[in-house]
């Protein structure tokens, strides 16, 4: 898959604000963009990563409605800039806001592009429907669909396939060769201005749906006569012929996706793949454009990648593009390498934080993530909040030959500990400590931005007094790539 065009680069993890992303982004080069923003609920999101089952908590940044369309309207200017005119824009989001979302899009697409509020039904039955509330319960998304400008955009039409109940009430007669089929009426309205011709066939005239020639053709296959029942000439419609039902826009037949998908990363707001899959088959063609400037788990790019599209990932969370990478390495069988990338057969993450000031503006829980990874290591599975061990370490010469898709069995590991302070104190170590005890761990790594003297001190003792060895490491050496000796 070669690259679509030199003035923009393609299978790239930005991560970032995709408010400032998209200001790099030239006018009217992506085909189709799909997002699915942070929803404006007020709801405390409980995250289990999927490759180390990692608790988070994640907040929404919007406190009311008003704020949400604010923070949101400015982003979605810079999508329609970039969008092509031949292009399809999809904003996916929940009841919360829809109503206020789909104002502010007819201000900036233009009412007279959108095209369809899809309605999704992402789950059987939902918990706000309990005993004693006193409003339906809440089954589904609202998928807003525009285009770009031009009545020539991208259009595949999809199709569901037919009811059991429709092919037994309407395809019930069979051919001697077996072949179901239904009779289809022939006949057109009348009128020269409806273009229907005025002619004979099989003895009845009439205004025809088809032209004489396209009816001679029919009859010589065998694919008009008069039915059993009729008097009327009919065409026969097999059903083995059947491309099913044009897909409309409630869509009920995409499964959920629970816990127990294989699919799931336990992502809060994890979209299936099948829904980005139908998406990007309706708008886009093979080599086009597609962009997702709120990434998330990466389904959208996942997708494009598996369906021969050229993709733009956006997501101003670390972790998550990390996420987003570790997918598509896993489940796109896409490498990670700018060297393969440089030659169309890899993707690449750009702009993860790269200096201390950007890593001291990082969230928590954010900063942990980059440091344990920054390191080679795996985050704690069972940590809740700042308590017990950051995460794990396991040496390269332990690692077995055969990836089993879990490294608990093994008992060789280092531990990490985290703190995103200016100086790590001696409390913090003396913590660490414990937990090493408590571990019966022989060696662990510490990351800071800096050390106290009284934290080095304890350090120290530590290890003249138990032979344990505590590694201290400063943000400054991580970024600067200074770790090699101290990780041996």
């Amino acid at each position: 898959m070669s690259r679509p065009s030199k003035l923009i680069d393609t299978r790239i993890v930005y991560c970032g604000d995709c408010f400032d992303q998209l200001k790099h982004l030239p006018d009217n080069c992506v085909d189709l963009c799909y997002i699915d923003p942070p929803f404006n609920s007020n709801r405390n999101y409980e995250v289990f990563w999927g490759e180390t089952k990692e608790k988070r908590s994640f907040e929404d940044r919007h406190a009311s409605t008003q704020a949400y369309i604010e923070y949101m309207r400015p982003r979605c200017v810079e999508i329609a800039r970039v969008l092509k005119k031949t292009g399809s824009f999809y904003y996916h989001c929940d009841w919360h806001a829809s109503h206020y979302v789909k104002v502010m899009l007819d201000v900036i697409f233009g009412e007279n592009c959108f095209q369809n509020e899809i309605v999704w039904k992402r789950s059987t039955a939902h918990t706000d429907a309990k005993q004693g509330s006193k409003h339906y319960g809440r089954l589904h998304d609202v998928i807003f669909f525009y285009s770009g400008g031009s009545k020539d955009y991208t259009w595949n039409q999809q199709y569901t396939p037919l009811s059991d109940s429709y092919i037994n009430s309407h395809y019930t007669n069979m051919d001697p060769d077996g072949r179901r089929f239904r009779w289809d009426n022939l006949t057109g309205p009348g009128g020269a201005a409806k273009g229907n011709a005025y002619f004979e066939v099989l003895g009845v005239t009439r205004h025809w749906r088809y032209s004489p020639e396209k009816m001679a053709a029919l009859l010589e296959a065998g694919l008009v006569g008069i039915p059993p029942t009729g008097e009327m000439p009919a065409l026969k419609r097999y059903l083995d012929q059947s491309k099913g039902v044009a897909l409309q826009s409630v869509w009920d037949d995409l499964p959920p996706l629970n816990s127990q998908a294989k699919e799931a990363l336990g992502y809060p707001t994890q979209k299936p793949l099948a829904l980005l899959d139908r998406i990007i088959a309706t708008s886009s063609k093979e080599n086009d454009v597609v962009l997702d400037a709120f990434c998330g788990c990466g389904t959208a790019t996942v997708s494009a990648q598996r369906m021969n599209r050229q993709w733009i990932g956006i997501d101003i969370s670390p972790t998550a593009c990390r996420v987003i990478a570790k997918r598509l390495r896993d489940v796109a069988r896409l490498p990670e390498s700018e060297k393969l990338w440089n030659i169309g057969r890899g993707f690449v993450v750009r702009d993860l934080p790269q200096t201390e000031q950007q890593l001291r503006k990082m969230p928590p829980f954010e900063f942990e993530n980059w440091a344990v990874i920054a390191l080679g290591g795996i985050g704690n599975k069972v940590q809740v909040g700042d308590m017990g061990l950051d995460g794990r370490i396991y040496p390269v010469s332990v690692l077995p030959t055969v990836k089993s898709g879990s490294l608990d069995f093994m008992d060789v590991w280092y531990p990490i500990q985290v703190k995103q302070k200016d100086k790590a104190g001696r409390p913090d170590i003396d913590a660490f400590v414990a937990a090493m005890i408590r571990s019966e761990r022989m060696k662990g790594f510490f990351i800071s931005f800096g050390y106290s003297s009284d934290a080095l001190a304890e350090i120290q003792r530590f290890f003249k007094q138990t032979g344990r060895i505590i590694v201290p490491l400063t943000v400054k050496e991580i970024l600067d790539e200074e770790i090699a000796m101290k990780l041996a």
